[in-house]
C-alpha cells in the first residue's frame, strides 16, 4: 500500500496516543514483561482498542490504513520499549498481513482481514526452516495437489522453525514448494493454513537470549489439507515473490523499530551519565563519556533520516530493494553498537539484570538476524548495484 486512509493530522494524533502509551504504561511494566516472559493481557487489550493489531491493514477491512512513512515513525516510538510488545501485533501488520493484502484474492482478504486487524486473529509468517532462513530459494516444505482438478485440495508437509507468535497464532501463512525451480519462476507458492487444522503442531516455545516476552516456536506440518482457496492469489507462482516483498518492507519496519530501541539506549545512557558520580563528579563531566555519547547521538541521527528516506522511496516505488536492505544492515547494527556504548557508560550497573541498557542489549542482537541477517543484505546491496550498471551498460 502507497497511499494511506489517514490525513497527517489524524496520524500525527495517532502517533501522540502510542507515544503516550508506550512511555506511561508500557515502559514501566518491562521487568513485568521480562521476568513473566509475556505481554500482560490488560497492555494487550489495550493495543486492540488503539487499533493497533492493524494499524497498516486497509481501512476497508477494519484497519487504520497507514503508509509505511507513518509505518516506521510508529515503529520509532514502539521499539522505545521492550520489543516483545510490537511483536505480539508485528506479523498480523507486517510480513503476514501484507501477504493477504498484496497478493490475496477478494475472498481470501474478505475472510480473514478484518480478523487480523481487530486482533481476533493472529497470523503468523511461516517462511523459515531448517536450512531455508534468509534465502528461501532453499526451502523443502512441500505442497502437492491432491488431483489433477483446479479444485484439487493441497496436502502440505514440512517443518518450519523460529515462528513469530507460533503459540498464539490463529493462521499461518505457510509457504511451500509446488515444484522445483525452473523458467516459469521459483515454484514456490504460499497457503493460508488455521491453525486448527489437523496435522498442524505448534513445538514448545524457543528459549531465546532476549526479546522476552515475544515468543516463537517450531511449526510442523504433517499431511495438512487445505482446499484450493487456500493458495494466495489462486496462484503457485506468487509464493517467492509475495515473500521477497514482504520481506524488503518488513526491513524498513525493521530498521525503524531498531532506531527506536537505539534512541531509548541513548536517553538511558545521558540520564545514567548526567546523574551517577565518580569521585564526586558526573561521569557525563568526562570527556570520554561524551564522546561515547555523541557516537549514539550520531548514529541515532543518521538511522532515523535513513529510514525516513527510504520509506519515501518505498511509497514512490523508486527503490523497494537496495535501499531497505541499506537500511536494515545501518540501523540494525548501529543499535547494536549504541547498545553497547550504553552498557559500557553504565559501567558494571549495566550488566545487571533489571538494568533497561542490559535487556536492550540482548534485545537488539536478534535485529542483525530476522528478516534477512546483515550479511544477506550486503549481498542484496553489492550484488544489485553491480547488476544495475552491468545492465545499464548493455
Amino acid at each position: 500500500m502507497t497511499t494511506s486512509d489517514v490525513s497527517d493530522e489524524d496520524f500525527r494524533e495517532i502517533l501522540a496516543q502510542t507515544r503516550q502509551f508506550v512511555r506511561t504504561a508500557v515502559v514501566p511494566r518491562e521487568q513485568e514483561i521480562l521476568t513473566e516472559d509475556r505481554v500482560p493481557d490488560d497492555l494487550r487489550d489495550q493495543v486492540k482498542d488503539m487499533g493497533l493489531f492493524g494499524y497498516a491493514i486497509p481501512q476497508e477491512f477494519g484497519g487504520l490504513g497507514l503508509n509505511l512513512v507513518q509505518d516506521v515513525e510508529l515503529a520509532m516510538e514502539l521499539g522505545y520499549t521492550s520489543l516483545a510488545l510490537r511483536s505480539m501485533f508485528g506479523t498480523n501488520n507486517g510480513i503476514a498481513g501484507q501477504v493477504l493484502v498484496g497478493y490475496g484474492t477478494d475472498d481470501q482478504k474478505s475472510t480473514w482481514l478484518e480478523g487480523i486487524a481487530s486482533g481476533d486473529v493472529v497470523a503468523s509468517f511461516a517462511l523459515t526452516e531448517p536450512g531455508a532462513g534468509s534465502n528461501p530459494s532453499g526451502l523443502r516444505t512441500k505442497a502437492v495437489r491432491d488431483g489433477s482438478a483446479d479444485n484439487a485440495d493441497w496436502i502440505i508437509n514440512g517443518q518450519k522453525q523460529y515462528i513469530t507468535n507460533a503459540p498464539t497464532a490463529d493462521l499461518f501463512v505457510t509457504f511451500a514448494r509446488t515444484r522445483p525451480a525452473d523458467d516459469k519462476g521459483a515454484g514456490i507458492a504460499v497457503f493460508l493454513v488455521a491453525a486448527d487444522t489437523p496435522g498442524v503442531k505448534v513445538g514448545p516455545k524457543d528459549k531465546k537470549m532476549g526479546q522476552e516476552g515475544a515468543w516463537t516456536a517450531d511449526v510442523t506440518f504433517t499431511d495438512v489439507r487445505v482446499p484450493a482457496g487456500a493458495l494466495v492469489g489462486g496462484s503457485v507462482d506468487i509464493g517467492y515473490r509475495a515473500a521477497m516483498t514482504s520481506l524488503a518492507r518488513g526491513r524498513v519496519h525493521i530498521a525503524a523499530l531498531a532506531v527506536g530501541t537505539a534512541q531509548r539506549a541513548l536517553d538511558e545512557s545521558v540520564a545514567y551519565a548526567a546523574t551517577a558520580t565518580q569521585g564526586g563528579t558526573p561521569i557525563g563531566e568526562f570527556q570520554l563519556v561524551q564522546a561515547m555519547i555523541a557516537d549514539q547521538q550520531t548514529g541515532v541521527l543518521a538511522g532515523r533520516a535513513l529510514v525516513r528516506e527510504t520509506a519515501h522511496k518505498w511509497i514512490s516505488d523508486e527503490d523497494r530493494r537496495i535501499a531497505p536492505s541499506a537500511a536494515k544492515l545501518f540501523c540494525t547494527e548501529m543499535a547494536g553498537k549504541v547498545a553497547d556504548l550504553a552498557v559500557q557508560i553504565h559501567g558494571g550497573s549495566g550488566y545487571m539484570r533489571e538494568v533497561a541498557v542490559e535487556r536492550i542489549y540482548r534485545d537488539v542482537r536478534l535485529l542483525r538476524l530476522y528478516e534477512g541477517t546483515s550479511e544477506i543484505q550486503r549481498l542484496i546491496i553489492g550484488g544489485g548495484l553491480v547488476k544495475a550498471q552491468r545492465k545499464a551498460m548493455r
